[in-house]
């Protein structure tokens, strides 16, 4: 169950205007402190990532599931129905028996996932999934103003660059 705290600042997150993903980014956050404070384990980052986000749906942020092909169906149609519980506001309390199941099995899962080196390693991965231009984008995207000159401006401000590439490394 995730703290008050948290999904107050998602919600303000939302509120401001951010995207889902990032107002779930809040529950990932906490998961990663679960794990290094010992509350329970992990088996990789990844693991920590989609129980935060998984909560995040069910604590009802509008977080789409993956979409066909991005993920295994079993996932896909588990955060599926995550969104639907969320969204609709029915939030039954989990038996006590399934939960404890859960963070039996959880407690015994390594609890060095979410080190530092782990998830830099893990950005990494991820990282070399998306194109360069991909990862450019990512840069730019938290500021996209219609105008023209201002989101050169914007992107200046991002990236500490005039947003033009020509082709040179260390520019």
């Amino acid at each position: 169950m995730p703290s008050e705290a948290v999904a107050k600042r998602a919600n303000k997150d939302l509120k401001e205007g951010k995207a889902p993903s990032t107002a779930a980014g809040e529950f990932v956050h906490e998961e990663f402190e679960h794990v290094r404070r010992g509350k329970h384990g992990a088996r990789s980052p990844k693991q920590a990532i989609a129980i935060g986000l998984n909560k995040a749906r069910r604590a009802g942020i509008p977080l789409k599931p993956p979409r066909k092909g991005k993920t295994s169906e079993k996932t896909r149609k588990s955060a599926e129905q995550s969104y639907a519980i969320g969204q609709s506001g029915a939030g039954e309390k989990p038996s006590p028996r399934i939960s404890r199941a859960r963070k039996t099995a959880l407690g015994k899962e390594p609890h060095n996932a979410t080190s530092h080196d782990a998830l830099s390693e893990q950005a990494r991965s991820a990282s070399k999934t998306r194109t360069s231009r991909g990862r450019y984008g990512e840069s730019t995207d938290s500021a996209k103003p219609e105008n023209g000159t201002a989101r050169k401006r914007a992107t200046k401000k991002t990236t500490g660059k005039s947003g033009r590439s020509h082709g040179r490394k260390g520019e």
